[in-house]
């Protein structure tokens, strides 16, 4: 897939690129105050609003619809804001392009069933527009590609993925886990497909914004697709994620831009110091992998001469226990060493089970 360089369809103002815009267009006078003050910002390369709200429980503010489209007719009439809306059906799609709407994005729950994105795709055959493609709610890549390659057959090239974080069951600080190895595997698998960050929807509070969006940015994403009300306290839905205009102008200022890379010879000649000595470790690392896996198979092999079972709960939580320990004593991130356990483990009940399984 050949996509069209992100710049060639939403130039921005300023850098970082930035989308902005409340959660949902509430009202005719919350809309055009909200744009009013962006506008005067001259920050905002697009501006977005909710006008169907896909809800976890009824009878919670779901946007609305038609109605709000006549609204962001408005915004772009008075402010020349290009606007955005997200779409989950044909009918919406057809709606938000016979009033105008200048990029679509599709959410991350309408991400999740092929069915939705490909009734979106076909009413988009013949039709010259972008579109922005949320991951699915759950950690799938291949449904995020799928929702992607779904919207190009239909002869879409203007195209960017956006990350807003994954659901995830259990405590954490997030609304949404990051889990940014997932765009990564996405940049590497689609190198030239533009990638924004929602840092408002993996965060769900505006404290954490800043530090999402900055590692956003750091790991090379494209833009950020910020939430931003007039008044936030009073809003209609995920009031505690969303800025001011205000607030939002200090946000963008605080955002450090790093450089793809240098030409200082200096910088560059220390770069490949230090990544020829990872190249050194990897390799050590890579062999003792190879006699740690002859080990695991001596020891599957013992096992089924002596008929023992495979996983052992005892030995397994000596492992993390006393790996957790080094971890310590070292200084490394407990976290990661477990992770690591964790993959080992599976690849040594892998190989055995292999064994106990031959001739």
């Amino acid at each position: 897939m050949q996509f069209a360089p992100l710049n060639t369809w939403l130039p921005s103002p300023s850098q970082p690129l930035v989308i902005a815009g409340p959660c949902g267009a509430e009202s005719l006078e919350q809309v055009l105050t909200t744009a009013k003050q962006l506008r005067e910002l001259n920050k905002i390369a697009l501006f977005r609003a909710g006008v169907w709200k896909p809800r976890t429980r009824p009878n919670a503010f779901e946007g609305k619809g038609e109605e709000a489209l006549k609204w962001l007719q408005e915004v772009k009439k008075q402010f020349g804001l290009k606007t955005t809306v997200e779409v989950a059906n044909a009918h919406h799609t057809e709606l938000a392009l016979k009033y105008g709407i200048d990029v679509l994005w599709i959410g991350a729950r309408t991400t999740v069933n092929p069915f939705s994105i490909q009734e979106i795709a076909d009413v988009l055959k013949g039709v010259d527009i972008p579109v922005m493609v949320k991951n699915p709610i759950h950690a799938d890549l291949q449904l995020w590609i799928g929702g992607i390659e779904r919207v190009y057959n239909s002869g879409i090239n203007k195209i960017a993925a956006v990350h807003r974080g994954f659901h995830y069951y259990g405590k954490t600080k997030y609304r949404n886990k990051p889990m940014w190895q997932i765009p990564i595997e996405l940049r590497t698998q689609f190198p030239d497909l533009p990638i924004i960050c929602d840092p408002s929807h993996i965060s769900g509070n505006t404290e954490l914004i800043y530090s999402v969006g900055q590692k956003a940015l750091d790991l090379g994403m494209n833009g950020l697709m910020i939430e931003s009300h007039c008044d936030p306290k009073n809003a209609l839905s995920d009031a505690q994620q969303q800025l001011t205009p205000q607030q939002l102008d200090e946000l963008i200022g605080k955002f450090i831009l790093r450089k793809q890379n240098t030409e200082d010879a200096f910088v560059l000649d220390k770069l490949a110091q230090l990544r020829s000595m990872i190249d050194e470790i990897d390799d050590e690392l890579i062999n003792v992998l190879k006699k740690r896996t002859q080990v695991i198979s001596e020891i599957g092999s013992y096992k089924k001469e002596h008929h023992i079972k495979i996983f052992q709960l005892e030995r397994w939580q000596e492992i993390l226990r006393t790996r957790a320990q080094w971890a310590d004593k070292l200084g490394l991130s407990r976290n990661h060493i477990e992770k690591i356990c964790q993959l080992l483990h599976e690849e040594s009940i892998k190989i055995q089970n292999e064994l106990m399984n031959k001739g």
